[in-house]
């Protein structure tokens, strides 16, 4: 089992930044892909970024590419989301999501634990 735990929203005006992150206990995600996913209003969970835990390469959703940059900590416990030029419909709930599988899919389905989310609000 593991327990993802994620922090670092807020409200921040269009343009700003913010980092998020989340860490995993309960066993190692050494060997997993860890993701962001994020939610709006009346929307469904999309896919924002991974990144494959053992060789830290990445994959991300073309509406952030080239504005947020995923990263892990050299324990392998940690992943943040750097987001910077942020823009209103930026605006969701962030979630944190671990695929023990390593198959690096963009679909919610691949990722098997979850966390329960940090809101981050874009005002305009």
């Amino acid at each position: 089992q593991v327990q993802l735990v994620e922090s670092g929203g807020g409200l921040v005006q269009a343009g700003d930044s913010l980092r998020l992150t989340c860490t995993a206990t309960g066993r190692t995600v050494g060997s997993d892909v860890m993701a962001w996913f994020r939610q709006g209003p009346g929307k469904e969970r999309t896919f924002v970024a991974n990144v494959r835990m053992n060789d830290r390469s990445t994959k991300y959703a073309n509406s952030v590419q080239g504005r947020f940059t995923i990263t892990r900590d050299a324990a392998k416990t940690t992943v943040y989301l750097q987001m910077n030029s942020l823009k209103p419909e930026d605006t969701a709930v962030y979630y944190c999501a671990a695929d023990p599988m390593g198959w690096g899919s963009t679909r919610n389905s691949s990722y098997r634990y979850w966390g329960q989310g940090t809101q981050v609000t874009v005002s305009s």
